[in-house]
C-alpha cells in the first residue's frame, strides 16, 4: 500500500495548537514513517496491518503550511495547514441544521482563517474510518452549508482570539445519546448494558433471522410496503379543481403530530394562490422548505418534483425547490398539491417558513410566501410512529454505539480543543436515563481521545411546544435539570442557556446566533482566561426566611433583572403538599425573594420549569438567561 493519511488530514486542515499533534494513517508494514510540518518532525513504523501514529510536538498558531509523510515506499502531503483551535460541534439536528436553512440568515462575511468539516459518513456496523467529506475554507457558501450554532460559535473564537479556527460538525438529526456511546461505555450503566443486549441478540424477519438488517433496507420496505398507493391521485387530489372546500385547516410549516394527528403516514396538503398577471406563462421557482420525511408535489395538475426513500436519509430536513415550467401557468390561479409521507417519527410541511415561497424564476426579489394556511385531507393512517420493527437495524443512527463506531471513531485521536454539543429532544422522555447516561459519554469521548478533560459545552434545550396557563409536569424541564446536573457533576463542563430562543411550533428555533454565540461565551471565559461572563444566572441555594419568604442565590448573577425591567415571571412555589402555583417575586441585589401569601411554610421554588415558559425573564447584567431550576427532587 502506498504511503497516505487518515481521511482527516486534507488540504485546508486546521491542527490544533500549543499541544502534541497526532498524525497517522496507512503505509507499507514495517516501514520507517517520517512526518514533517513546518521545521518540527517526528517518526513512528507501520505496524503489522500497515498503520501508523506519531505525534509531532506542540505547534503556535499560524500557517499555512504543509504536511508530509515519507517512508521508503512512498510521500503523501496536504497542503494549505493552519495551526490554530479544533473544536468537534456533535449533537442532533439542532447541530446539524445549517445556517442556509436559517430564514433571515444574510450573511456575505468570507473567512479563510475559519475551516469547515462537515463528517458525512453513513451509520454502519464497526469501527469507520471514511469521514466522506473534505475540509472547506470558510467561504460564505461553505459557511451558510454548515451548523448554523458551530459557525456562529467558530465566528466569535476567531474574532476574539485572533487565530485560525477549524470546525468539525458531527451531528446526526434524531439521534439518542445511547447511539454517541462506545459499547465500553454504555456496558457501565444498567440501561446501557440492556440495549446492548437487545441489540446483539436481535432477530428479524425470517431472512435476516439472526443477522441485522441493513437501515436502509428496512426504511425501503416500510417506506413502500406500508404505502397501498396514491389513492389521492386517483382521486385527483393534485388537480386545480379539486373541491377540498371539506378538508380540514393546518397552518404550514408544523408537523401534523402537533394537530391531533400522532401516527405516521400520508397526507395532502393543498393551497391555491392568485398571482399576478405577468407570471403567466413564465417558469416559477417554487420552494416548500423541508417535508418530513418525503413528497410527490404537482401544480395545476401536473407533477413538478418530489424525494422518495432513494434520495438519502436526510430527506426529512432537505429543502425542496421544484421549476414549475411556464406551460402549467396558464392563468391568475395556481395550486400546489403536495402528497407528503412519513414512516418514522414525526412528519408534515416543517418549512422553515422563510423558505416557502414562490417567484418567478431568476426573480426571487418577487416571491410572494407560501406559509400560512393550507387544506389536508389524510390519505393513509398508519397508526403510531414508526421504529425499526422487532429490533434494531443496521445503519439505523438509534442503535447503540453505533455512531460512536461511525462518525466518532474516524476522528480519534485527531487533536482537538474541545466539544460543543447540542441534543436531548430525543431522550427528552428518559431524563433519568440521560441524566446517568450524559456524564458516561463524556468521559467516554475523553478516554477515547486521550488529552484528559478537554472543554465540552452543552447547548441547554429551548423552549419548545405550547405554553401551558398552570404549573404542570414537564418532560423538557427535567432533561434541562440532567443537563444542569451534569456541569455541576463532570470537571470543565460548560451549558449554553436557550430558554429564550425557541419557537413553540418549531423544534428546530432558526435563532441559531445567540446559542453559537453563548456557547462561545463560556469557553472565552474558562478555556481562555478572557474577561467574559460565561453564562447566566445559575440556581446555587435557596434560604426560608421569615414571613415565609424564600430567597434564591445564584452564580453569574451580578446585575440581576429582567429583561423588560418589569416583573419576574414563571416562578412557581410550593409547600409540603407539592401543589404548585404561581408566586410573586421580585429582584433584591443579585438574589430573587419569591413568596405567596397562601402558602406560609413554602418548601419548593421552580423557575422555567415547562416545557415552554414562554415569558421567562430573568437575566443577569450581560443579559444572559437565567437557566431554569428547581429547589425540590419530587419527580
Amino acid at each position: 500500500m502506498s504511503m497516505q493519511f487518515a481521511p482527516v488530514f486534507q488540504d485546508h486542515a486546521v491542527l490544533q495548537r500549543d499541544q502534541s499533534i497526532p498524525v497517522w494513517g496507512k503505509g507499507v508494514v514495517g516501514e520507517v514513517v517520517t512526518v514533517t510540518l513546518a521545521e518540527s518532525s517526528a517518526v513512528g513504523t507501520a505496524d503489522s496491518d500497515g498503520n501508523w501514529l506519531v505525534r509531532l510536538p506542540p505547534q503556535t498558531a499560524g500557517g499555512p503550511l504543509v504536511l508530509t509523510a515519507q517512508s521508503r515506499s512512498g510521500c503523501a502531503s496536504v497542503r494549505d495547514i493552519l495551526v490554530g483551535e479544533v473544536w468537534v460541534c456533535s449533537g442532533q439536528s439542532n447541530m446539524e441544521w445549517q445556517l442556509g436553512q436559517c430564514g433571515a440568515y444574510n450573511h456575505s462575511e468570507d473567512l479563510p482563517q475559519v475551516r469547515l468539516l462537515t463528517v458525512g459518513t453513513p451509520a454502519r456496523l464497526g469501527r469507520q474510518t471514511a469521514l466522506d467529506r473534505t475540509w472547506e475554507v470558510g467561504t460564505p457558501a461553505a459557511l451558510a452549508a454548515f451548523s448554523a450554532v458551530g459557525g456562529w460559535f467558530g465566528r466569535r473564537l476567531h474574532k476574539e482570539l485572533g487565530v485560525p479556527v477549524g470546525l468539525i460538525s458531527n451531528a446526526w438529526g434524531g439521534s439518542r445519546v445511547q447511539a454517541w456511546i462506545s459499547r465500553e461505555g454504555l456496558m457501565r450503566h444498567a440501561a446501557g448494558r440492556e440495549e446492548v443486549r437487545q441489540y446483539e441478540s436481535c432477530v428479524f424477519t425470517p431472512d435476516y433471522q439472526g443477522q441485522i438488517m441493513p437501515f436502509a433496507l428496512w426504511e425501503e420496505r416500510v417506506a413502500t410496503k406500508m404505502d397501498t398507493g396514491n389513492a389521492g391521485l386517483a382521486n385527483g387530489w393534485e388537480k386545480a379543481d379539486c373541491n377540498d372546500a371539506e378538508w380540514a385547516s393546518m397552518p404550514i410549516p408544523s408537523r401534523w403530530q402537533e394537530h391531533g394527528h400522532a401516527g405516521s403516514g400520508v397526507f395532502w396538503f393543498r393551497l391555491t394562490l392568485t398571482i399576478p398577471v405577468d407570471w403567466i406563462g413564465r417558469d416559477l421557482k417554487l420552494h416548500l422548505g423541508a417535508i418530513d420525511k418525503h413528497d410527490d408535489t404537482y401544480v395545476n395538475g401536473e407533477r413538478v418534483g418530489g424525494l422518495s426513500w432513494e434520495a438519502g436519509p436526510s430527506t426529512w430536513n432537505t429543502p425542496r425547490v421544484y421549476r414549475v415550467p411556464s406551460q402549467l401557468v396558464h392563468g391568475h390561479r395556481l395550486t400546489i398539491a403536495v402528497r407528503a409521507r412519513s414512516h418514522i417519527y414525526h412528519g408534515g410541511m416543517i418549512g422553515p417558513a422563510e423558505q416557502m415561497r414562490l417567484c418567478p424564476q431568476g426573480d426571487e426579489s418577487a416571491a410572494v410566501s407560501l406559509a400560512g394556511t393550507w387544506r389536508y385531507a389524510v390519505e393513509q393512517d398508519w397508526g403510531a410512529p414508526n421504529t425499526p420493527a422487532d429490533g434494531w437495524c443496521e445503519g439505523n443512527p438509534n442503535s447503540p454505539y453505533t455512531l460512536f463506531n461511525s462518525r466518532l471513531h474516524p476522528l480519534i485521536p485527531y487533536g482537538i480543543r474541545g466539544v460543543i454539543w447540542y441534543q436531548g429532544e430525543s431522550n427528552a422522555e428518559e431524563s433519568g436515563v440521560y441524566r446517568r447516561l450524559l456524564p458516561i459519554m463524556i468521559a467516554d469521548w475523553r478516554r477515547a481521545w486521550g488529552e484528559g478533560d478537554f472543554p465540552f459545552i452543552q447547548v441547554q434545550l429551548a423552549n419548545f411546544m405550547n405554553a401551558k396557563e398552570a404549573p404542570a409536569p414537564s418532560d423538557w424541564a427535567l432533561l434541562r435539570e440532567a443537563q444542569l446536573v451534569t456541569t455541576r457533576a463532570v470537571p470543565n463542563c460548560g451549558m449554553a442557556v436557550a430558554i429564550d430562543v425557541g419557537d413553540a411550533t418549531d423544534i428546530h428555533p432558526q435563532n441559531k446566533q445567540p446559542v453559537g454565540e453563548r456557547l462561545a461565551s463560556w469557553a472565552l471565559c474558562e478555556t481562555y482566561g478572557k474577561h467574559v461572563v460565561p453564562s447566566g444566572p445559575v440556581f446555587e441555594s435557596l434560604t426560608v426566611e421569615v414571613g415565609g419568604r424564600c430567597r434564591c442565590r445564584f452564580r453569574h448573577a451580578t446585575g440581576l433583572q429582567t429583561l423588560s425591567g418589569g416583573a419576574v415571571c414563571r416562578v412557581e412555589i410550593a409547600g409540603s403538599n407539592r401543589a404548585f402555583r404561581w408566586a410573586q417575586a421580585v429582584i433584591e441585589g443579585d438574589t430573587l425573594l419569591v413568596w405567596h401569601p397562601e402558602i406560609p411554610h413554602p418548601f419548593a421554588v421552580r423557575y422555567a420549569w415547562s416545557d415552554n415558559p414562554a415569558g421567562c425573564n430573568l437575566v443577569n447584567g450581560a443579559n444572559l438567561p437565567a437557566t431554569p431550576f428547581r429547589t425540590d427532587v419530587w419527580e
